[in-house]
């Protein structure tokens, strides 16, 4: 088997699938403690880097997504599947997970 070389340009999501970029965890707290690796909540907001052609309706037509490449995003906390690509950190999701797109 050929080993696969992935990067964010290679990861073309199916269906209504979209990859997000997670956003940096919160080095510190409002007041100022700096908390260890361990400690960090895993963030729910990033941005999409890539987007999926669209769900596929009954009558085989496609719906197109209703997010798109660089908005930022607020998903649900343990949807989708994890992926490291380098020092980055991204997550592959559903668009039915994504609960808004934050300004």
């Amino acid at each position: 088997m050929a080993a696969v070389s992935l990067s964010v340009s290679t990861v073309t999501p199916l269906g209504d699938r979209v990859f997000v970029k997670v956003a940096e965890a919160e080095e510190k707290t409002a007041g100022g403690i700096i908390l260890p690796d361990n400690a960090k909540e895993k963030p729910q907001v990033g941005e999409i880097v890539a987007v999926g052609p669209g769900k596929r309706n009954d009558d085989g037509s496609r719906q197109a997504p209703e997010v798109k490449i660089g908005d930022k995003v607020l998903y649900s906390k343990y949807a989708g599947t994890d992926i490291k690509l380098g020092n980055d950190d991204y997550v592959l999701l559903s668009e039915k997970d994504i609960l808004a797109v934050v300004a």
